[in-house]
């Protein structure tokens, strides 16, 4: 924290470690860093087998703009939706 004229100002890095101090901030914080994982790893297997978003959508039997919202990060995602393009990718749905 630095004071400049009688104002604190904080670094994002010290109003994080507070925050997390929160049950609520922190489960949050997981929830999201789960779903980043999880679209980061979908777009990653979609391009190692050198798949578009439009054959994966084919192949998923949904709309190519449901695949970029998904590896995009615009809307979260179903059960149903993330086993059908798991399936389609000829992967399985794991909890760890």
């Amino acid at each position: 924290m630095i004071k400049i004229k009688g104002h604190k100002f904080y670094t994002f890095e010290e109003v994080f470690k507070k925050d997390l101090k929160s049950k609520t901030f922190r489960e949050a914080v997981n929830t999201e860093l789960a779903q980043l994982r999880m679209k980061k790893k979908l777009r990653e297997t979609r391009l190692k087998k050198r798949m578009s978003q439009a054959e994966l959508a084919k192949k998923a039997d949904m709309p190519q703009s449901v695949i970029a919202r998904l590896e995009t990060g615009d809307e979260g995602f179903s059960y149903e939706t993330l086993h059908r393009v798991a399936s389609a990718l000829g992967k399985k749905i794991q909890l760890v």
